[in-house]
């Protein structure tokens, strides 16, 4: 059997009361195991979508229903290994984001064994996103279809809508369990079993139907007291010291810190509360983050040994990150807000096209496996190297471009909200014109950061001698 491709990301989650605004927010980084990996943002619209579906990686079949949703979706540009769609939002305001890898252990792989020939994260959101029409929905099909064809590997993956949040994770080769996020608290997912107390007869959890009765039956559950699905189903191994704990930490020092927490601690808590409101910006700067402010910040002034001990949030294996925003202030045609940036996180923005669109700008859907600066994946790339070789020299470039940024975008977003119902007889186009602002905006912004980069830099290249000539 062929090497199977694996991702490695963070997920946050954020329910509607935990936000700023009342949105409910599902976002992850997707992280590859190559630095470089170009995606794009498209729509697939219902003609496209396929209704015989053949994975690349397993070769599973799974014939579709005849009646999809559009919906948005971030592809791989060399589909070698498959789509990996990895997130999107339909034309319901439905998100869902898969997969966040996460853990498990041999007692529950010897009861229940991977399906090598199953579904995987190549494969969740084309199965799934189109055809869902609630956040709980989406669990219940996914649910179905893992008990009927099996995963080869353990995943994580939310679903939202304007109401409820929802989190999956996948339990052996067909089992799963689910929990929706409360309403006023948010969650940093890393890659491990992350569900942690649960309670089977609770209105807010859903499971595969055995699942409780395996517990029993194969003496799973090491706790005297309490059903804790990260203790029985997950790992508490030393790569989790240093690989996932310490990321759930860091996000979790960020939006709670007056509670002190090891970063190196197995039972971080899944579902935590903030100590104030959450917005996007603090949602884009944790999945960036590196630990910044503390000894372990790859670019700080600690030890070589500390800076090197924690695996980052922000890491130059981000391959995007997309922030799934579903509004409850505003109407249901401009509700879906799919925030989206490529490359390593800390030289780019996060950009809030909408949704509700049959077609994406040209610059963030073309990119290949050809460098080019007129593809934001690119260009975002190629940003990001470039601070990578002087951190402290270009951070405030950096800072200052992305507060500029951002507010350009969320003046093009506030307008573009205000005029909706000059253009009610034609929504999509008028939002599809709101996204060709955005993006070339965005590109243009990026483009002079770029810029701005090269022309300070070139003073400080180590190949001159100043001879007052």
């Amino acid at each position: 059997m062929e090497k199977r491709v694996k991702g490695s990301c963070t997920t946050i989650l954020v329910g509607k009361k935990a936000s700023i605004d009342g949105s409910t927010i599902i976002s992850r980084n997707d992280d590859g195991h190559e630095a470089l990996d170009p995606e794009r943002l498209v729509v697939v619209n219902p003609a496209d979508q396929p209704r015989h579906y053949q994975s690349v990686i397993s070769k599973v079949q799974v014939e579709l229903p005849d009646n999809p949703l559009r919906y948005t979706s971030i592809p791989n540009s060399i589909l070698k290994d498959g789509i990996w769609p990895a997130a999107g939002i339909n034309s319901e305001n439905i998100a869902m984001s898969a997969t966040e890898t996460i853990t498990t252990n041999s007692r529950v792989l010897g009861i229940d064994p991977f399906v090598l020939s199953g579904i995987g994260e190549e494969d969740l959101v084309t199965l799934v996103l189109p055809y869902i029409h609630s956040a709980k929905e989406g669990v219940i099909r996914l649910g179905s279809l893992l008990e009927k064809y099996g995963t080869y590997e353990p995943n994580g993956i939310a679903f939202s809508d304007k109401d409820e949040i929802w989190w999956l994770e996948t339990i052996g080769g067909h089992h799963w369990a689910a929990k929706r996020i409360p309403d006023d608290a948010y969650v940093v997912a890393p890659n491990r079993m992350n569900i942690d107390d649960f309670d089977f007869s609770a209105a807010d959890t859903l499971a595969s139907a055995d699942l409780e009765e395996m517990i029993a039956k194969y003496h799973l559950n090491p706790d005297f007291d309490r059903v804790n699905l990260r203790h029985i189903f997950g790992s508490s191994s030393i790569k989790d010291t240093v690989y996932n704990n310490p990321r759930a930490w860091y996000g979790q020092k960020y939006f709670t810190p007056e509670v002190e927490q090891d970063p190196m601690d197995q039972d971080l808590p899944f579902i935590c509360h903030a100590n104030r409101k959450i917005s996007i910006e603090d949602v884009k700067f944790v999945l960036s983050s590196h630990f910044e402010n503390t000894k372990y910040d790859v670019y700080g002034s600690g030890s070589e040994a500390d800076k090197t001990l924690f695996r980052p949030i922000g890491i130059n294996r981000n391959h995007d990150v997309h922030i799934l925003q579903i509004r409850n202030n505003v109407p249901a045609a401009v509700a879906g807000i799919h925030w989206l940036a490529f490359g390593a996180n800390t030289f780019n923005t996060v950009v809030p096209f909408y949704a509700n669109v049959t077609d994406t700008p040209a610059s963030y859907k073309d990119a290949n496996g050809t460098f080019n600066l007129n593809h934001m994946y690119w260009l975002s790339c190629t940003t990001a190297l470039l601070g990578d070789s002087d951190y402290d020299f270009y951070v405030d470039m950096r800072n200052s471009y992305e507060l500029a940024a951002m507010s350009a975008y969320r003046k093009i977003e506030n307008e573009t909200d205000a005029a909706l119902d000059q253009h009610q007889s034609d929504i999509q186009t008028y939002l599809a014109s709101a996204n060709q602002k955005l993006a070339d905006e965005a590109m243009k912004r990026q483009t002079k950061l770029l810029g701005d980069m090269v022309i300070a830099g070139s003073e400080k290249m180590k190949l001159r001698y100043n001879l007052n000539d």
